[in-house]
Protein backbone atom coordinates (compact mmCIF):
# COMPACT_ATOMS: atom_id res chain seq x y z
CA UNK A 1 0.00 0.00 0.00
CA UNK A 2 1.27 2.97 -0.58
CA UNK A 3 1.93 5.98 2.09
CA UNK A 4 -1.04 8.07 0.89
CA UNK A 5 -3.33 5.11 0.15
CA UNK A 6 -2.46 3.98 3.98
CA UNK A 7 -3.07 7.99 4.65
CA UNK A 8 -6.62 7.65 3.46
CA UNK A 9 -7.32 3.96 4.91
CA UNK A 10 -6.33 5.63 8.56
CA UNK A 11 -8.87 8.64 8.34
CA UNK A 12 -11.76 5.92 7.18
CA UNK A 13 -10.91 4.23 10.27
CA UNK A 14 -10.84 7.24 12.24
CA UNK A 15 -14.49 8.08 10.75
CA UNK A 16 -15.63 4.31 12.02
CA UNK A 17 -14.18 4.27 15.35
CA UNK A 18 -13.05 7.78 15.88
CA UNK A 19 -9.56 6.29 17.65
CA UNK A 20 -7.39 4.18 16.42
CA UNK A 21 -4.07 2.35 18.03
CA UNK A 22 -1.06 2.85 16.66
CA UNK A 23 -0.07 -0.99 17.62
CA UNK A 24 -3.13 -2.04 15.52
CA UNK A 25 -1.88 0.22 12.53
CA UNK A 26 1.08 -0.91 12.31
CA UNK A 27 -0.16 -4.60 12.22
CA UNK A 28 -2.96 -3.78 9.57
CA UNK A 29 -0.81 -2.10 7.22
CA UNK A 30 2.42 -4.35 7.83
CA UNK A 31 4.53 -1.71 8.66
CA UNK A 32 6.88 -0.29 11.45
CA UNK A 33 5.12 1.90 13.86
CA UNK A 34 7.62 3.97 13.15
CA UNK A 35 6.15 4.61 9.78
CA UNK A 36 2.96 4.62 11.37
CA UNK A 37 4.09 7.43 14.03
CA UNK A 38 4.91 9.36 10.81
CA UNK A 39 1.44 9.03 8.99
CA UNK A 40 0.23 10.21 12.33
CA UNK A 41 2.20 13.09 12.31
CA UNK A 42 1.63 14.36 9.09
CA UNK A 43 -1.85 13.96 9.58
CA UNK A 44 -1.95 16.05 12.85
CA UNK A 45 -0.49 18.36 10.92
CA UNK A 46 -3.20 19.11 8.39
CA UNK A 47 -5.63 18.89 11.55
CA UNK A 48 -7.04 15.77 10.52
CA UNK A 49 -6.48 14.14 14.31
CA UNK A 50 -4.64 14.51 17.31
CA UNK A 51 -2.42 12.13 18.65
CA UNK A 52 -3.14 10.61 21.92
CA UNK A 53 -0.94 8.15 24.24
CA UNK A 54 -0.75 5.13 22.09
CA UNK A 55 -2.92 6.24 18.70
CA UNK A 56 -4.81 9.13 17.91
CA UNK A 57 -8.03 10.53 17.77
CA UNK A 58 -10.61 12.47 16.22
CA UNK A 59 -12.62 13.30 19.07
CA UNK A 60 -13.02 17.19 19.71
CA UNK A 61 -10.51 18.49 22.70
CA UNK A 62 -10.27 21.85 24.15
CA UNK A 63 -7.76 23.67 21.21
CA UNK A 64 -9.13 20.52 18.56
CA UNK A 65 -11.67 20.21 16.07
CA UNK A 66 -11.20 17.34 13.41
CA UNK A 67 -10.67 18.31 9.94
CA UNK A 68 -13.88 19.38 7.50
CA UNK A 69 -13.03 16.48 5.35
CA UNK A 70 -13.66 14.01 8.34
CA UNK A 71 -16.78 15.44 9.97
CA UNK A 72 -18.94 15.65 6.92
CA UNK A 73 -18.86 12.03 6.84
CA UNK A 74 -20.17 11.66 10.26
CA UNK A 75 -23.27 11.10 11.79
CA UNK A 76 -25.59 11.54 8.58
CA UNK A 77 -28.98 10.81 10.08
CA UNK A 78 -28.79 12.93 13.17
CA UNK A 79 -27.77 15.90 10.51
CA UNK A 80 -30.42 15.13 8.49
CA UNK A 81 -32.85 15.07 11.01
CA UNK A 82 -31.06 18.38 12.41
CA UNK A 83 -31.94 19.70 8.90
CA UNK A 84 -35.11 19.36 8.65
CA UNK A 85 -36.17 20.61 11.96
CA UNK A 86 -33.83 23.99 10.89
CA UNK A 87 -35.78 23.98 7.80
CA UNK A 88 -39.30 24.54 9.40
CA UNK A 89 -37.72 27.72 11.28
CA UNK A 90 -37.12 29.17 7.41
CA UNK A 91 -39.88 30.67 5.03
CA UNK A 92 -39.71 31.91 1.71
CA UNK A 93 -38.60 35.20 0.90
CA UNK A 94 -36.24 35.08 4.25
CA UNK A 95 -32.65 36.31 4.47
CA UNK A 96 -30.66 33.04 6.16
CA UNK A 97 -27.30 33.41 7.20
CA UNK A 98 -25.42 30.12 7.67
CA UNK A 99 -22.06 29.55 8.69
CA UNK A 100 -19.49 26.98 8.67
CA UNK A 101 -19.64 23.27 9.52
CA UNK A 102 -20.55 20.07 8.05
CA UNK A 103 -23.98 20.15 10.00
CA UNK A 104 -24.59 23.92 8.04
CA UNK A 105 -23.39 22.65 4.63
CA UNK A 106 -26.23 19.95 4.87
CA UNK A 107 -28.63 22.80 6.05
CA UNK A 108 -27.68 24.86 2.99
CA UNK A 109 -27.93 22.22 0.42
CA UNK A 110 -31.48 21.71 1.48
CA UNK A 111 -32.21 25.67 1.76
CA UNK A 112 -33.65 25.34 -1.95
CA UNK A 113 -36.79 23.51 -0.84
CA UNK A 114 -37.44 27.05 0.91
CA UNK A 115 -36.82 29.27 -2.15
CA UNK A 116 -36.82 32.30 -3.30
CA UNK A 117 -34.28 32.91 -0.34
CA UNK A 118 -31.23 35.09 0.31
CA UNK A 119 -28.29 33.06 2.13
CA UNK A 120 -25.22 34.73 3.37
CA UNK A 121 -22.98 32.26 3.82
CA UNK A 122 -18.78 31.49 4.82
CA UNK A 123 -19.26 27.93 4.49
CA UNK A 124 -17.48 27.01 0.90
CA UNK A 125 -19.75 23.97 0.69
CA UNK A 126 -22.81 26.12 0.87
CA UNK A 127 -21.81 28.57 -2.03
CA UNK A 128 -20.85 25.59 -4.38
CA UNK A 129 -23.86 23.97 -3.59
CA UNK A 130 -26.01 26.76 -4.34
CA UNK A 131 -24.00 28.76 -6.46
CA UNK A 132 -26.64 27.68 -9.67
CA UNK A 133 -29.85 27.49 -8.05
CA UNK A 134 -32.51 29.19 -9.51
CA UNK A 135 -34.60 30.94 -6.59
CA UNK A 136 -31.61 31.17 -4.38
CA UNK A 137 -30.14 35.01 -3.94
CA UNK A 138 -26.27 33.80 -2.86
CA UNK A 139 -24.14 36.59 -0.90
CA UNK A 140 -20.95 34.48 -0.48
CA UNK A 141 -18.66 36.02 2.52
CA UNK A 142 -15.02 36.48 1.35
CA UNK A 143 -11.87 36.31 3.86
CA UNK A 144 -9.37 33.79 4.69
CA UNK A 145 -9.72 30.43 3.73
CA UNK A 146 -9.48 27.64 5.67
CA UNK A 147 -9.15 24.80 4.55
CA UNK A 148 -9.67 22.51 7.75
CA UNK A 149 -13.30 24.10 8.04
CA UNK A 150 -13.71 24.36 4.26
CA UNK A 151 -15.02 28.05 4.86
CA UNK A 152 -14.00 31.93 5.07
CA UNK A 153 -13.13 33.81 8.33
CA UNK A 154 -11.18 36.97 9.26
CA UNK A 155 -11.22 41.02 8.98
CA UNK A 156 -12.83 40.81 5.46
CA UNK A 157 -15.31 38.24 6.29
CA UNK A 158 -16.46 40.34 9.41
CA UNK A 159 -16.41 43.48 7.65
CA UNK A 160 -18.61 42.31 5.09
CA UNK A 161 -21.43 41.26 7.99
CA UNK A 162 -21.37 44.40 9.87
CA UNK A 163 -22.34 45.88 6.39
CA UNK A 164 -25.19 43.10 6.29
CA UNK A 165 -28.39 42.10 8.00
CA UNK A 166 -30.61 38.42 8.06
CA UNK A 167 -33.78 37.37 9.05
CA UNK A 168 -32.01 34.11 10.90
CA UNK A 169 -28.55 32.65 11.55
CA UNK A 170 -28.04 29.54 12.13
CA UNK A 171 -24.72 29.01 14.44
CA UNK A 172 -23.03 25.45 14.94
CA UNK A 173 -20.53 24.84 17.92
CA UNK A 174 -18.21 21.98 18.85
CA UNK A 175 -18.96 21.92 22.62
CA UNK A 176 -21.22 23.21 24.92
CA UNK A 177 -21.35 23.26 28.98
CA UNK A 178 -24.05 24.50 31.04
CA UNK A 179 -24.92 27.59 29.47
CA UNK A 180 -22.81 28.06 27.39
CA UNK A 181 -21.54 26.98 23.79
CA UNK A 182 -17.65 27.15 23.27
CA UNK A 183 -15.46 27.07 20.08
CA UNK A 184 -11.44 26.36 20.08
CA UNK A 185 -10.82 29.01 16.92
CA UNK A 186 -10.90 32.92 18.17
CA UNK A 187 -11.35 33.59 14.76
CA UNK A 188 -13.79 31.26 13.87
CA UNK A 189 -15.62 32.72 17.13
CA UNK A 190 -15.39 36.37 16.22
CA UNK A 191 -17.18 35.35 12.27
CA UNK A 192 -19.87 33.41 14.34
CA UNK A 193 -20.23 36.58 16.88
CA UNK A 194 -20.52 38.57 13.99
CA UNK A 195 -23.32 36.27 12.15
CA UNK A 196 -25.33 36.38 15.18
CA UNK A 197 -25.20 40.67 15.84
CA UNK A 198 -26.18 40.77 12.15
CA UNK A 199 -29.24 38.25 12.60
CA UNK A 200 -33.01 38.85 14.03
CA UNK A 201 -32.66 35.74 15.38
CA UNK A 202 -30.16 32.99 15.69
CA UNK A 203 -30.19 29.36 16.23
CA UNK A 204 -27.63 27.17 18.17
CA UNK A 205 -27.52 23.52 15.87
CA UNK A 206 -25.40 20.79 18.33
CA UNK A 207 -24.98 16.73 18.09
CA UNK A 208 -25.91 15.64 21.34
CA UNK A 209 -22.18 14.29 22.08
CA UNK A 210 -20.85 17.61 22.08
CA UNK A 211 -22.51 18.81 25.25
CA UNK A 212 -20.72 18.52 28.61
CA UNK A 213 -17.62 19.90 26.79
CA UNK A 214 -15.76 22.57 26.69
CA UNK A 215 -13.31 24.69 24.39
CA UNK A 216 -10.89 27.13 24.23
CA UNK A 217 -12.58 30.12 23.74
CA UNK A 218 -16.68 31.02 24.90
CA UNK A 219 -18.33 31.81 21.93
CA UNK A 220 -21.79 32.44 23.59
CA UNK A 221 -24.54 32.37 26.20
CA UNK A 222 -27.05 30.02 25.16
CA UNK A 223 -29.84 32.18 26.17
CA UNK A 224 -28.17 34.75 23.32
CA UNK A 225 -29.81 31.81 21.01
CA UNK A 226 -33.71 31.81 19.72
CA UNK A 227 -33.52 28.10 19.05
CA UNK A 228 -31.35 25.14 20.11
CA UNK A 229 -31.18 22.56 17.96
CA UNK A 230 -29.79 19.23 18.56
CA UNK A 231 -30.37 15.53 17.55
CA UNK A 232 -31.21 13.51 20.89
CA UNK A 233 -31.21 14.49 24.54
CA UNK A 234 -28.09 15.54 26.49
CA UNK A 235 -26.99 13.80 29.55
CA UNK A 236 -29.80 14.73 32.24
CA UNK A 237 -27.32 16.94 34.20
CA UNK A 238 -26.46 18.83 30.96
CA UNK A 239 -30.16 18.97 30.19
CA UNK A 240 -31.19 20.20 33.38
CA UNK A 241 -29.35 23.32 33.52
CA UNK A 242 -30.91 24.28 30.46
CA UNK A 243 -34.41 23.89 31.93
CA UNK A 244 -33.57 25.62 35.23
CA UNK A 245 -32.32 28.40 33.09
CA UNK A 246 -35.42 28.54 30.81
CA UNK A 247 -34.09 27.34 27.82
CA UNK A 248 -35.83 25.33 25.28
CA UNK A 249 -34.18 22.51 23.62
CA UNK A 250 -35.66 20.99 20.34
CA UNK A 251 -34.88 17.69 19.84
CA UNK A 252 -34.98 16.37 15.73
CA UNK A 253 -37.17 13.60 15.78
CA UNK A 254 -36.96 10.97 12.73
Amino acid sequence: MKREERRQAIMDLLVEKRAVELDDLAERFAVSKMTIHRDLDDLEAEGVLRKVRGGATIEAGTQFESDFRIRARQDGEAKARMARAALELVEPGMTVMINDGSMAALLGSALVDKRPLTVITNNAAVIDDLKDEPGITLIALGGVFNAKFNAFFGVVTEHALGRLRADLAFISAPAVSGLQAFHMEDAIVHTKRAMMAAATRSCLLINHARFGRTALHVLSDLTDFDTIITDDAPAPEERAAMDRAGIILTIAKD
